[in-house]
């Protein structure tokens, strides 16, 4: 009789996950399971696995279970696997940015890299099998602006439209800067709703991003409906607003100031070809 190898009971079980509809495992699980493989032979058929493209890790202790389908790329796309890492990490976050815009329909707006928001403390980058996630941190992450968006895995954690529009701003240097934001937003203002811009909303994103966002979208993209919504909120909040410029890295002497945003127009924007 044929003797068995050690390693196909490890093998076995990653195909009846796979058949539950499982997509990760963590190495705490695998110990728990095989109990009586030493750390070294465990690590031994897990490196096997990743050699045969069946898993990998995105995170230490972290892996992804490959369905055949993914074998050729190794790796899942980071919306099928994102929830579950950051239940695995214990951390709030939201896909946004770049990333949130188009699955909100800026479809021009494709990125290279998968832009994910958390609060403190930081995540370092991570960069799997052409897949790389850029975790942002953000002081507060308000989960009422955030919507849960089905996948074939579960569900995922989106930014709103609305957040998404203030995060492009506010991180406007991580996305290509302001002629950058301004072409997403002007396919993802389409997405937005004015009633969403309300009190609660504005007093979230901070003045300087409310100024800016309000800026782009009166003065620039000229969708006066969401403007109006923003500034009206703005008021009703009793929210000041201070003389600022469009981007502080360009300077702000001798430019043109927008008198209802107080916004120092230092920028020239170009809003590329959708």
């Amino acid at each position: 009789m044929k003797k068995r190898h050690p390693y196909h009971a490890l093998d076995k079980w990653v195909i009846e996950l796979q058949s539950e509809g499982r997509h990760s495992v963590s190495l705490e699980e695998l110990r728990k399971k095989f109990p009586k493989k030493s750390e070294a032979a465990l690590k031994l058929n897990i490196n096997r696995l990743i050699k045969k493209r069946s898993i990998v890790s995105v995170y230490r202790g972290y892996y992804l279970l490959i369905p055949p389908q993914y074998h050729r790329w190794g790796i899942l796309p980071a919306v099928l696997f994102i929830d579950g890492l950051m239940k695995y990490l214990g951390r709030k976050y939201y896909v946004s940015l770049l990333s949130a815009a188009a699955q909100h329909g800026a479809a021009h707006q494709q990125p290279q890299e998968y832009f994910v928001i958390i609060p403190p403390p930081a995540l370092k980058l991570t960069v799997k099998r052409g897949i790389k996630i850029n975790f942002i941190n953000k002081k507060k992450v308000d989960m009422r602006f955030v919507e849960k968006r089905k996948t074939a895995t579960g569900y995922y954690n989106v930014s709103t439209p609305e957040m998404t529009a203030a995060d492009l701003v506010f991180y406007a240097k991580r996305v290509g800067w302001m002629n950058r934001v301004a072409t997403v937003l002007a396919e993802l203002a389409d997405e937005m709703k004015p009633e969403k811009l309300n009190v609660s909303f504005v007093k979230a994103i901070g003045v300087a991003t409310l100024q800016k966002l309000g800026y782009l979208l009166d003065e620039v993209l000229e969708k006066k409906e969401l403007a109006e919504a923003l500034y009206k909120a703005a008021r009703k909040a009793r929210i000041s607003f201070f003389t600022i410029p469009l981007m502080r890295e360009a300077g702000r002497k001798r430019y043109a100031v927008s008198k209802k945003w107080k916004i120092i127009d230092n920028v020239q924007i170009e809003i590329d070809d959708l």
